[in-house]
């Protein structure tokens, strides 16, 4: 039996029914409605006790990080139908967006693999959530609330390109102290921290060039550094889509490239502290300020269809 936990605002459930009509072996399936109390884990977890073999998520990151919550350290397998704005885990994933007949065959008939699970820690205001994709302060957390909701609506993901300016401009420039696994502490100058499981965001850029999501590895960047602002950015870009994007496809070279101002680590924990609380966003969603956080890793945690 399968069990699909949809958000409505996303998907509507009869675009969903069409999609499982195409299939020549009908399933038996039982239907989730999110809501405003309960995201998806709840409902997910009503599906697991009905006995769904598989648990599938209809909705953005959010709603498939909700569900994946549910399913942590079980032998049920998440699948995914991408529906939101930036479908962070479905690009890194290679399921195919836009077209929810193929990602609901995959997600029925396609084969088990583990992802890792994070975890992060808001230390200084006790709570706890998984992450799929990626977390962090700085110029993401700063875009995504930048970023007016009736423009995601109309313009995707687009929306978050106009958004950039802005964040450019309300991130600051922090003493950050970073802690990997059992390192010395180290405090260095960052406007952004980023940590991932996965490593591409939207256009196919990799923030994260090392990022695996079954390595059992969290992969780390931070960026900041001395100099001016408007340098520290473009050095930034460079790092990204020439040092780690364009000249590693051509030299077919796997190492992560250290610019001025970006450092890339690799850990299984990470503690960030902040003089001050500042914008964080977990899997493409903002959660607010923090200034004390501590990221771990749950190796194959999680088993996805891909």
């Amino acid at each position: 039996m399968i069990g699909i936990v949809f958000n409505p605002v996303k998907v509507e459930r009869a675009q969903l029914e069409d999609a499982l009509a195409t299939r020549t072996e009908p399933v038996e399936v039982r239907w989730y409605e999110t809501t405003l109390e309960d995201a998806g884990e709840g409902v997910a977890r009503r599906a697991l006790e009905d006995g769904c073999g598989v648990v599938i998520a209809a909705g953005g990151d959010g709603t498939v990080r909700d569900v994946a919550a549910a399913l942590v350290g079980t032998e049920v397998p998440l699948g995914i139908v991408p529906a939101g704005t930036g479908n962070l885990l479905a690009r890194n994933l290679g399921i195919r967006l836009g077209d929810a007949a193929a990602a609901l065959a995959r997600a029925i008939d396609g084969d088990d693999t583990p992802l890792d699970v994070g975890r992060i820690e808001l230390v200084d205001r006790r709570e706890e959530f998984i992450f799929l994709v990626m977390v962090g302060f700085g110029i993401d957390a700063q875009m995504l609330a930048e970023t007016d909701d009736e423009a995601k609506d109309k313009a995707g993901w687009l929306a978050y390109v106009g958004a950039l300016g802005r964040a450019m401009a309300a991130t600051d420039l922090v003493d950050a102290t970073v802690v990997f696994d059992a390192d010395v502490p180290v405090t260095e100058p960052a406007h952004t921290v980023l940590i991932g499981n996965c490593g591409m965001v939207q256009g196919g850029l990799r923030i994260l060039p090392d990022a695996e999501p079954d390595d059992g590895l969290l992969d780390i960047v931070l960026v900041g550094g001395e100099g001016p602002e408007g340098l520290q950015w473009l050095d930034a870009l460079k790092s990204v889509v020439w040092d780690n994007g364009i000249r590693r496809a051509v030299a077919r070279d796997d190492t992560a490239v250290d610019t001025a101002t970006t450092r890339h680590r690799q850990a299984t924990s990470v503690r960030v502290t902040l003089p001050r609380a500042q914008a964080f966003e977990i899997d493409g969603e903002e959660v607010g300020e923090t200034a004390d956080i501590l990221a771990t890793v749950q190796p194959g945690a999680l088993r996805v269809r891909r």
